[in-house]
């Protein structure tokens, strides 16, 4: 064993040097390491690792002089008399930052010619485009004009300085720098403050409702005996009323009348917006009407404070009827009043009237600002209509428009609740493209979106991503990435994210342990989701309804019923209140055990509990009654059902038309489908094949395929079962019509009961020909939906050779194969031993920018080490490291699943010695796993 993880096994270490960042904490872990070198180290070059007092054995006689730092660079142009002119100085141009400029100052102090640094301080700024000086450059600026007593200058840059705050961090930085500049030193006061300056720094500190900060400087002002005037008290006011703190507000207007000044426009609409901040409009409104009274003009911030009030207080009427008197009082309305009754109509669901404002404002010659653009953006996406969002970020992005965090992160999540992640992974492109960095938000939808729709191993990659970009995964990151993997069925890949989770200091939930709970009853594995629902009250947490009501339908499905009215009980005796849901799997699973009386008296209960019936609890019903050949009771239960309100949905009808489609009853079937159509209610793929295969088993093909045209009408795609059903049929009618009438007829009850994993045994390429040509002759074009249920269906049960020819005649009919049918074939290949084709497979889906599953990579890197190929399983597996998977699922599913499960300790070893050297990293847990594994062999 020569790799990396031979090292480190025998030192018993368990931190990959992959995660030590810091290069003290690299030297001291190799400082531990055995004296034979490994891989990692031995293939840097050797003037990098050789100990420092050992000669270079390859010295370079004549070495490059080093170069001096920027900011040197630029002092010792500055330092001439015509340094505008200097050569050197263009070519410094791109490269120099507020920073540089800071530090040239700073670090030059009495060596700088005030006037030249004052110049080289406007210079900048006019010959570099963008440039903005920020606090730093400022304040070292300040530091020479002081020491030279250049005070004028001083005082505008003084000036310029509060203005350049961008957060509160720079604010406090400037409130501090003034004040160290302003106090006494050496008897006299270096650099006093103004009356300007202090306003100006007021007025900063408000920006960032820094109020405590203001009172302490308004105090200041006052002990430098400098007098407060109508722009000093107005924002102590404002600062208040920012926070929604009227009381302290007044205290300051009172000021303002003690120092014989009149409040103005700006206090009272101060005042305006206090009180709406404090959610009490009508107090506002009084203030409002008082402000004619007082001569004092409101203006279009006086309206738009009121009117965001309103709106807040969902008066929105109200403040469309003040928006309207606007005109009366000469002011126009400004994008910030359009875009807050755009916002309010939006939240109320009356969007017609918001895209009318938002025309209104267009036409009226006042133009959107990116947030009225993403109050509709988000709106749209609230509204399913994510690609219609996509167009007005276009509109933004012509109008060079810069688009915030926000405004992409309400489209993504518009698209992937959509389950369009593609579509949202190319905003996230754009959001990159635009040097908009994405924050944690952004990668949590894009994760919990690839999660829904079981594309867990891209959400596992932008995991990596997330990582890579320095932000730490929340508890909704990990909890959406353990139900993908459960939803993928990889239960143990979601246990070693809770252990990652475990180690990174979050705390997991009862949605946490909700997915754990649900996903093993699903699986059968009841005894252990009640076990685990037993440990948490060690955990000290309460098991909610959703906990309560996974675990009752594992009980359920697993026929125990008694098990599942007592934890019933127990929830009940816990204040915890079953749902609908919770009551539904419960009248489920008494319906499934012939217990429906008790059903019925459940359902009684669930009402005096004052939880109403659903459509679900209904259908329940329903389903029973009709697997009893009931009609009459069960269209009973369907009008009670209507009458009390409740909509039938999908599956209420469907479960009718089955049980008309088990009977042969097709014209009831069809009139159930007439009526879903006339109440909206679309009937999906299953609804449609029950339909199919009825008119099959009465083999009346040419219905069955007007059926199926009907589907492709609809935009409803077909399923696996629907073209298997019709391959069925065909295949029987073309039996019956080479075999005598009996035997045929007798053939049609032989295949009727045939299982559809046996009609996939049956199936050959010239049947799904057949299926084709009848599908054209009735108008149904074969796509790629056609081709690939068909191909990923033949896959299932090792029939490659088929799957494959229809693969290349899907190809040449010029249609491109989707991710899932590579990987359909590709997994076929590797589970049958092809791993020629296998890798031949790999190499095309890689090229078109496809993501092989793991699981397939883990049986072909097997599989060729296997059969001792193992140059190539080295070069898969480095072109996997190359495909963006997470780093931690790949150590998981390849190396510890894969390799160490089966023995193969030193190609484990040697495969992590390649991640390692590519720079790849993998998280301590997953590393303390590898080493564990390694120890056990």
């Amino acid at each position: 064993m020569n790799g990396f993880l031979t090292a480190v096994r025998c030192s018993k270490m368990r931190f990959p040097t992959a995660i030590l960042n810091h290069p003290v904490e690299s030297l001291h872990f190799h400082l531990l390491l055995p004296i034979k070198p490994f891989s990692s180290i031995s293939s840097l070059p050797v003037d990098q690792h050789h100990h420092h007092h050992e000669p270079n054995p390859n010295p370079n006689p004549n070495p490059d002089p080093p170069q001096p730092d920027l900011p040197t660079q630029l002092f010792s142009i500055l330092s001439r008399p015509n340094w505008p002119k200097h050569p050197s100085l263009k070519k410094l141009v791109p490269s120099i930052s507020p920073s540089h400029v800071s530090s040239v100052f700073s670090l030059n102090l009495h060596q700088l010619d005030p006037q030249t640094a004052l110049s080289f301080f406007y210079w900048i700024s006019q010959n570099k485009p963008g440039f903005q000086h920020n606090v730093q450059s400022h304040s070292s600026l300040l530091h020479i004009l002081i020491h030279y007593h250049f005070f004028g200058a001083a005082e505008k840059i003084r000036i310029s300085m509060i203005k350049s705050c961008q957060s509160q961090d720079d604010a406090a930085f400037v409130l501090d720098a003034l004040r160290r500049m302003s106090r006494e030193n050496n008897g006299e006061f270096q650099f006093k403050f103004t009356l300007k300056s202090y306003n100006m720094l007021l007025m900063s500190l408000s920006k960032f409702l820094m109020i405590e900060e203001m009172k302490c400087v308004y105090l200041e002002m006052l002990g430098d005996m400098i007098s407060p005037n109508i722009y000093t008290l107005n924002t102590m006011v404002n600062g208040y009323c920012k926070l929604g703190n009227v009381v302290e507000a007044e205290l300051y207007v009172s000021k303002i009348l003690q120092a014989g000044l009149n409040p103005d426009t700006f206090t009272y609409t101060s005042l305006i917006l206090g009180h709406c901040r404090n959610k009490d409009v009508d107090r506002a409104y009084r203030v409002f009407n008082l402000m004619p009274q007082k001569g004092c003009r409101r203006n279009e911030v006086s309206y738009t404070n009121l009117i965001h009030g309103l709106c807040e207080a969902t008066r929105v009427d109200d403040a469309l009827k003040l928006f309207s008197q606007m005109r009366e009082d000469y002011c126009h309305p400004t994008v910030r009043t359009y875009t807050v009754i755009i916002c309010a109509l939006c939240g109320l669901g009356r969007k017609e009237e918001a895209l009318k404002f938002f025309k209104v404002m267009t036409e009226k010659g006042c133009e959107p600002n990116v947030h009225t653009y993403t109050v509709l953006i988000d709106s749209m996406c609230k509204e399913h209509r994510p690609d219609e969002a996509r167009k007005l970020l276009d509109r933004m992005l012509e109008k060079r428009m810069v688009p915030s965090m926000v405004t992409y992160n309400a489209l993504i999540d518009g698209f992937c609740k959509e389950g369009q992640t593609e579509a949202a992974l190319e905003i996230l492109g754009l959001m990159e493209l635009n040097k908009c960095s994405p924050n944690g938000r952004t990668y949590n939808e894009l994760i919990y979106g690839f999660c829904k729709y079981k594309n867990v191993h891209k959400a596992m990659a932008l995991l990596h991503k997330m990582l890579e970009s320095k932000l730490s995964p929340s508890l909704v990151t990990y909890n959406s990435l353990i139900h993908g993997q459960c939803r993928a069925g990889h239960l143990d890949s979601a246990y070693r994210l809770l252990n990652m989770m475990n180690k990174d200091g979050l705390v997991p939930d009862k949605w946490t342990y909700s997915v754990f709970i649900d996903t093993l009853c699903k699986r059968g594995r009841v005894e252990e989701a009640r076990a685990l629902f037993d440990s948490l009250n060690e955990k000290k947490l309460k098991a909610n309804e959703v906990i309560y009501t996974a675990l009752i339908d594992g009980y359920c499905k697993a026929g125990r019923i008694d098990g599942a009215q007592s934890l019933l009980n127990k929830m009940l005796s816990e204040d915890c209140l079953p749902n609908s849901v919770t009551y539904n799997v419960l009248i489920d699973g008494l319906c499934k055990e012939k217990k429906v009386r008790e059903a019925l008296l459940l359902v009684d209960e669930m009402v005096k509990m004052g939880v109403k019936p659903t459509a679900v609890t209904h259908t329940i019903l329903i389903e029973e009654m009709l697997k009893e050949g009931d009609f009459d009771h069960a269209h009973r239960v369907f009008n009670q059902m209507v009458s009390s309100g409740y909509q039938p949905d999908v599956f209420t009808y469907t479960t009718f038309i089955h049980a008309y489609c088990s009977q042969g009853r097709l014209k009831e079937a069809e009139d159930v489908m007439t009526k879903m159509n006339r109440e909206g209610v679309l009937p999906d793929s299953l609804t449609y094949t029950l339909i199919i295969d009825a008119y099959g088993r009465l083999g009346l093909i040419h219905s069955a395929f007007d059926v199926l045209k009907r589907m492709f009408d609809a935009g409803c795609e077909p399923s696996h079962y629907t073209y298997i059903c019709l391959i069925k049929h065909l295949s029987n009618e073309k039996r019956v019509t080479e075999n005598s009438n009996a035997v045929g007829l007798e053939f049609v009850s032989i295949t009727a009961s045939i299982d559809f994993v046996d009609v996939w045994k049956m199936m050959e390429f010239e049947n799904a020909l057949e299926l084709f040509e009848k599908m054209i002759e009735w108008g149904s074009v074969p796509n790629v939906n056609t081709y690939g249920k068909l191909i990923i269906g033949l896959c299932k049960i090792r029939r490659f050779e088929v799957a494959q020819r229809l693969f290349n005649h899907m190809q040449e009919k010029g249609m491109s194969p989707t991710e899932d049918i590579y990987n359909s074939l590709l997994n076929c290949c590797c589970v049958l031993g092809m791993y020629d084709e296998a890798v031949r497979l790999v190499d095309t889906m890689v090229e078109l920018g496809h993501l092989p599953h793991l699981e397939s990579y883990r049986l072909l890197i097997c599989g060729l080490y296997d059969q001792g190929n193992k140059e190539k399983a080295e070069a898969v597996f480095c072109k996997l490291l190359h495909c963006g998977y997470n780093h931690d699922e790949v150590a998981w599913k390849l190396l510890i699943d894969g390799l160490l499960k089966r023995g193969l300790v030193d190609r484990c070893s040697q495969l992590y010695d390649i991640m390692e050297k590519k720079g790849c990293q993998v998280h301590p847990q997953t590393f303390s796993m590898l080493i564990e594994g390694l120890d056990g062999t």
